[in-house]
């Protein structure tokens, strides 16, 4: 790829699905490689409004917020990055899949770029994370020294170790986090969704919120540590729902008053999802809200459904 020529290369990155896949890291990662970083703002109307004007019928809400944040940083920086996600490598072993299984990222994780390509002007900054073929730091290691300023080996490697140490930090703290909370006598509900649309507020129209607001305690399943947990038939293909269901096995562990799954429509991966979370939180007895949104969902709808189902806890 052929970069203008100036000191100091301006990059965007869209505040929108894969970012929160792991927040900070590309910020940080990118930072250390020395481009300018111009994240797009939080998600509002405007943003939402301008994905779905472009996106066809049976683009998924959370695809259509993307394109939105794409189009917002358009003409605004020299490039935008979008990686494309393929497969992803288990490593903890405190998961109950094996610790060198391999699963895939959603379809639209691995044709986004193209797709950009297509609705852009902006330059798209991009490679491909297979971890089928190939560890991330090393796929990493190749990336930095296509575009970084710097030739220098230990430059790059250093890049790549201040990105996951910034990464690894906050989900430590995430983790002190649910440890904290999960000694609150406040009626705790976990919330169960991708990390795009847990922590996009206005995607979950503001659902931490509210539950606070009716004095309850909000847990994000991404701050609970995994555990073990009985093997599933079929297995779960995707990485979400492969690591959802071993950190459901560890909450399952604590006193919870109830489970809200919130879904973006038209997701396929969370079509099949549900059946297993739901059914696990069932055979428990713990009470079980699935909520979908999309860009017609309101907020007064979401508060009665939420005050009826805090009615219904124990």
């Amino acid at each position: 790829m052929v970069f203008p020529k100036r000191a100091k290369l301006i990059l965007g990155i869209p505040q929108a699905l894969f970012y929160w896949k792991q927040p900070f890291f590309w910020e940080e990662f990118f930072q250390n490689l020395g481009f300018e970083v111009v994240l797009s703002p939080k998600t509002n109307k405007e943003i939402v409004e301008m994905g779905v004007k472009i996106a066809d019928p049976e683009t998924c809400f959370s695809v259509k917020i993307l394109f939105g944040h794409l189009l917002f940083l358009e003409n605004k920086v020299d490039l935008i990055f979008i990686p494309r996600l393929k497969t992803k490598r288990m490593r903890s072993q405190n998961l109950y899949y094996k610790s060198q299984e391999v699963f895939e990222y959603c379809p639209k994780f691995f044709g986004m770029p193209d797709l950009a390509k297509i609705l852009l002007k902006t330059k798209i900054l991009t490679f491909t994370l297979d971890e089928k073929k190939e560890r991330i730091e090393k796929t990493l290691e190749k990336f930095a020294k296509t575009i970084a300023k710097t030739s220098k080996n230990a430059d790059v490697k250093k890049a790549i170790e201040k990105a996951f140490s910034v990464t690894n930090q906050k989900e430590k703290e995430a983790e002190e986090s649910f440890f904290q909370k999960a000694k609150s006598e406040k009626k705790k509900i976990i919330l169960i969704s991708h990390p795009y649309n847990l922590y996009d507020e206005y995607a979950n129209i503001g659902i931490k919120r509210k539950i606070e607001g009716v004095g309850g305690e909000a847990i994000f399943i991404n701050e609970i540590p995994s555990t073990s947990t009985p093997n599933l038939a079929p297995r779960l293909h995707w990485e979400f729902g492969e690591e959802i269901m071993g950190k459901i096995n560890t909450i399952l562990n604590y006193d919870i008053a109830g489970a809200i799954e919130i879904s973006a429509f038209l997701c396929g991966c969370d079509a099949v999802l549900k059946e297993f979370v739901e059914r696990e939180f069932k055979k428990h007895r713990i009470p079980f809200l699935y909520l979908m949104i999309d860009e017609q969902t309101g907020e007064a709808g979401i508060q009665t459904r939420l005050e009826a189902f805090w009615d219904t806890l124990k």
